[in-house]
């Protein structure tokens, strides 16, 4: 049995829907199972339970996010033997160790390494899915304000990282093993509105604004406390070519989408209702 945390989350739920089609038993974790519509052959489960050991009763294997990290524990005690773990590209050599996002992911990279229990880690950079922040603005016209359009990076389709993770959890020699993850190309924060329009078949354009003036509107879902860090983050990616991985087509056999891809599968996403 595989467990997968964030079930409902862009990842999670991806996982979920290709375990099932491979016809795997897999039991999903959610904070509200009612709410969850996954697959039908999907195992649905409260995520917290009185008896923190219950969710994962007769599962060997699991899918981890960072925010599900306290979960760590009660997983080893019923049994699950290997841990991929949910990560992020922020941990490498050289980086700021001090960075938020980098204390966060490494921390828990840290527990797993020393839990006794088997572990993969996937480090995605840039998700494709970062750009729904700006569908608010999407739906209500045809401009987009946002910080530094010719920052560069590769996004990766969420489905390309569920795609590696279902190998990491189904084949051999991952135990161990650290896997940088991302698209296939490098695309400026402009192109990926230009992308986004063309999905739309509508004129989209990109209206740049000082980096000081971004808040909630433009990171609905970061802490106030992240944003800074992750504005100076952005900031560095001007003019900086990108990372980019060939490990989604080297695990999976199938090369990674590209952002006008994600555009096209998720362009209702950007429309009003």
């Amino acid at each position: 049995m595989i467990a997968v945390t964030g079930a409902t989350g862009n990842v999670g739920r991806a996982l979920v829907e290709r375990l099932t089609a491979a016809g795997r038993p897999v039991r999903a974790l959610t904070r509200d199972p009612r709410r969850a519509d996954l697959p039908d052959t999907a195992e649905v489960v409260p995520l917290h339970h009185d008896d923190p050991t219950a969710p994962f009763q007769g599962v060997t294997k699991l899918f981890l996010y960072v925010q599900a990290a306290d979960l760590l524990d009660a997983a080893r005690a019923a049994g699950v033997r290997h841990v991929v773990l949910l990560s992020s590209g922020i941990i490498q050599d050289g980086a700021d160790e001090t960075h938020p996002i980098h204390v966060m992911h490494a921390t828990v990279e840290r527990r797993l390494r020393d839990s006794g229990l088997e572990w993969t880690f996937l480090r995605p950079n840039a998700f494709s899915t970062n750009a729904l922040q700006w569908a608010p603005q999407t739906r209500a016209g045809d401009t987009v304000r946002g910080i530094f359009a010719d920052g560069l990076s590769a996004p990766i389709h969420e489905d390309d990282i569920a795609a590696v993770a279902e190998r990491a959890l189904l084949d051999d020699g991952h135990t161990g093993a650290v896997h940088r993850l991302t698209g296939p190309e490098a695309t400026t924060n402009a192109e990926q509105i230009d992308a986004i329009g063309r999905a739309l078949g509508r004129d989209l354009r990109f209206i740049e604004i000082p980096p000081q003036d971004a808040g909630p509107e433009l990171f609905p879902n970061v802490p106030p406390a992240m944003v800074q860090a992750l504005v100076a983050s952005f900031a560095a990616t001007v003019g900086v070519p990108p990372e980019i991985t060939t490990t989604v087509e080297d695990l999976t056999g199938a090369p990674a989408r590209t952002f006008a891809t994600w555009s096209t599968d998720h362009a209702d996403d950007f429309r009003a209702a």
